[in-house]
């Protein structure tokens, strides 16, 4: 990891432990409730690994919280700049693409606001969201096709894509030429189940 990565790395652990101590749950209890291995946990809270996106979104919906509170601590200014350059890199592509998630907003109606760079041949995979989420894409260069659910939807220069987040998606870049894209997330209601959930059940 370069050190921005590893910045990011430590500042995401210490969010995951904080919110799982807050909730009087153990290394194992967290693992269980978000799918994920306890090595994981453990390699996340002490910040050896930057973990995937769908990792990330397996621990924040584990613990109720938006994907957004793992990544910064919540600002109680009524207004937050994020400079260029200073978003979290969540995603690094094999030849160079990248994940940025730029801005985000808090509980319970989050939405997430992302800026995607898809280098030629580069493709990401994105497991089903929480139920009730959508996307909202819109092409800024290059061209891409968007999978949802089995089905291709091929996008140009300012062509955008609405869609349904809590299927099986991806986004991938089949040509020569790299592209980029803004990506909105909207994730409803987040942490309002979890509330009365007993991890111990």
């Amino acid at each position: 990891m370069d050190i921005a990565a590893e910045a990011l790395a430590r500042v995401i652990g210490a969010r995951v432990k904080t919110e799982r101590k807050g909730r009087d749950w153990t290394l194992d209890q967290l693992a269980e409730a978000a799918g994920v291995s306890r090595r994981m946990v453990v390699n996340v809270e002490q910040g050896l690994v930057n973990p995937s996106v769908g990792t990330l979104l397996r621990l924040s919906d584990a613990l109720g919280v938006g994907l957004p509170s793992l990544v910064e601590p919540p600002a109680p200014r009524l207004a937050k700049v994020t400079r260029k350059g200073q978003g979290a890199v969540l995603w690094r592509g094999e030849h160079g693409g990248q994940g940025v998630l730029v801005a985000g907003t808090e509980l319970p109606d989050v939405v997430e606001l992302w800026d995607w760079t898809l280098a030629s041949q580069e493709r990401h995979e994105s497991e089903a969201h929480s139920a009730g989420t959508r996307e909202l894409l819109h092409v800024q260069e290059g061209r891409i096709t968007v999978e949802v659910d089995g089905s291709a939807h091929d996008l140009g220069p300012g062509d955008a894509l609405t869609f349904h987040g809590d299927t099986a998606h991806a986004y991938e870049n089949p040509n020569s030429d790299p592209a980029r894209f803004t990506l909105t997330v909207f994730e409803p209601g987040v942490g309002t189940a979890r509330k009365t959930e007993n991890p111990d059940a």
